[in-house]
């Protein structure tokens, strides 16, 4: 049975609250930002910095400030782009490495603290919960964006309406929730 509408207001209200909580606090820690660019950096050729902001969604103007101060304690290096030299590659140093293990390290502990009183398989569902969440908000994005790419007359008002398996969407096919 589908959740009622007062349950899923519900749900949005406390993930609303818990992301704007989660948002104060990457703004007032100093880590923050600097974990999640250092968290990016991933490829060891490097990463652009306007990839970087993509990735975190956040301006050019921020990964810049992060990045030269990342680079001024010896976190990551800064090179050219030998593909554009308009631009540049930044990548993890060693101490960089060491750096974003510690913060994360921070970042675990601090979370560990908010369930510290929970039992285990609470921290288990809640997990495979906000997992499970991500994949069917990202399936419900794919179906929109194919959907939204079909001529308007071809649009049905009932989404399944008419669709054979090949157009079921792979992630729901057999499956029964």
């Amino acid at each position: 049975m589908s959740p009622n509408r007062a349950v899923v207001e519900r749900m949005v209200i406390a993930l609303f609250t818990l992301n704007a909580g989660l948002d104060r606090a990457r703004r007032e820690s100093p880590g923050a930002g600097r974990l999640s660019v250092l968290q990016v950096l991933t490829a060891p050729e490097g990463e652009r910095p306007s990839d970087i902001a993509n990735t975190l969604q956040v301006s050019r103007s921020l990964v810049t400030r992060h990045v030269q101060e990342l680079e001024e304690e010896g976190f990551v290096a800064v090179t050219r782009d030998p593909a554009d030299h308009r631009s540049c590659l930044v990548s993890l140093t060693t101490r960089g490495c060491e750096e974003m293990r510690r913060l994360q390290e921070v970042g675990v502990a601090r979370f560990a603290s908010f369930v510290a009183g929970w039992d285990t398989s609470d921290v288990v569902n809640l997990t495979r919960l906000l997992e499970r969440l991500e994949l069917d908000k990202h399936a419900t994005a794919q179906r929109e964006a194919r959907r939204s790419r079909r001529p308007r007359w071809a649009q049905d008002s009932a989404p399944d309406r008419g669709r054979g398996l090949a157009d079921a969407d792979p992630g729901t096919v057999g499956e029964s929730r």
